[in-house]
């Protein structure tokens, strides 16, 4: 059984940075699509990012040129290097995992969750 384990979360003031880490176990990291959603309170919960097994990338267009993911195979790691923050970043965010055939954001095809980890944006 896959396990995800995200860590990185925090506080921190708007223009600040973080950079989330999901762990994965149980399997080999390789061999999945891997992606970031976050959850806000009282909305529902988006795709932010996500790297293919191919390392094919996508950004949501509120995040784009601010986040950064990669991968580093040999750790079985995905990182999430987020810059420039934004009080609306403020979520809970969650990696995912996915051993379909083509890497999307559709959060239904992702069958693997970790637990989360709070990313607070405030001044």
């Amino acid at each position: 059984q896959l396990q995800l384990v995200e860590s990185g979360g925090g506080l921190v003031q708007p223009g600040g940075s973080l950079r989330l880490a999901c762990v994965i176990s149980g399997g080999t990291l390789a061999y999945y699509h891997i992606g970031w959603f976050r959850q806000a309170p009282g909305k529902v919960r988006e795709g932010v990012v996500y790297i293919s097994s191919g390392d094919t990338t996508y950004y949501a267009d509120s995040v784009k040129g601010r986040f950064t993911i990669s991968r580093d195979n040999a750790k079985n790691t995905v990182y999430l290097q987020m810059n420039s923050l934004k009080p609306e970043d403020t979520a809970v965010y969650y990696c995912a995992a996915d051993s379909s055939g083509i890497a999307t954001m559709d959060s239904f095809q992702y069958d693997y969750w970790g637990q989360g980890t709070q990313v607070t944006v405030t001044s």
